[in-house]
């Protein structure tokens, strides 16, 4: 469960060429309890000659970064790259990627669902919500994506704007549900313009519709958020490669300790070393 003062989060703010438009929705998602937000920079790999999009530096859209409505501090905002793949070849991680907070990939077959779940250097994994899923969750796959600390992403927004993706939107994500039991879940907006911005209470209640839990409802919009950005400056420092010697873990000392490996996905429990 979530407690009062969680910690809220949007990792699919689209990214749109008008500045102001994407001021306002950062302001937006600031006023409504937001205290990060990810821009997100998409690419069609299936084109002859993708171009990977460079990050709008935020200092060119905020002087003053917004203050999150209830606390004393500015939204952080995270810039991220969604790879959208329909060929193996499709997501090659180059230097580039590093230009970016988070990493995700959107698999278009069942066969690059498979990879991005066990092989992929990603932090999200988005599913599919304006038509019909093309293939069902298998739960080796979708386990496996869960114990390597890669999360799922429910978008919200299409259900939101017309009925027949709301269908497909509760239909597909219940297919996640019923084969990840509600665990590496992040629900995002995918906001285009402010008015498609909701509350994360309101998300939290929506996750509910999707088959969440309520208490893996709120996590999809807190917690879990928080993981994929630890995860994702995992991944930048080391460039997709973690320490893969086992090691004794020592036993906790204190409560603050146990806390911290719980909350974090077993694959990224690492010491960061400065």
């Amino acid at each position: 469960m979530v407690c009062r003062m969680a910690t809220f989060m949007d990792l699919n703010i689209n990214f749109v060429k008008d500045n102001k438009t994407l001021q306002n929705i950062i302001e937006t998602a600031a006023h409504l309890g937001y205290s990060t937000v990810a821009i997100n920079y998409t690419l069609e790999s299936q084109q002859k000659k993708p171009e990977i999009p460079k990050p709008t530096s935020i200092s060119d859209l905020f002087d003053k970064l917004p203050v999150v409505q209830g606390r004393s501090r500015p939204i952080r905002v995270l810039n991220r790259l969604t790879v959208v793949a329909t060929d193996p070849c499709h997501f090659r991680p180059t230097p580039e990627y590093k230009a970016f907070d988070l990493v995700a990939v959107f698999p278009k077959t069942e066969k690059l669902f498979h990879a991005a779940c066990m092989t992929f250097e990603v932090d999200i994994i988005c599913v599919t919500v304006t038509e019909k899923q093309p293939f069902h969750f298998k739960r080796a796959p979708v386990n496996g994506a869960i114990d390597r600390g890669v999360f799922f992403e429910i978008l919200y927004t299409p259900a939101i704007r017309d009925a027949t993706m709301r269908r497909y939107t509760i239909g597909n994500s219940m297919g996640l549900m019923e084969t990840c039991k509600g665990k590496g879940v992040i629900l995002s907006s995918g906001a285009e313009k402010p008015l498609e911005l909701r509350g994360p209470y309101d998300i939290a209640n929506l996750g509910i519709v999707f088959g969440l839990s309520e208490g893996d409802a709120k996590a999809a919009v807190s917690t879990n958020c928080r993981s994929v950005v630890i995860n994702g400056e995992t991944r930048t420092t080391a460039f997709g490669i973690i320490r893969t010697m086992k090691k004794p873990q020592p036993v906790a000392t204190s409560s603050e300790e146990k806390d911290d490996e719980s909350e974090n996905p077993a694959s990224k429990r690492v010491k960061m070393e400065h």
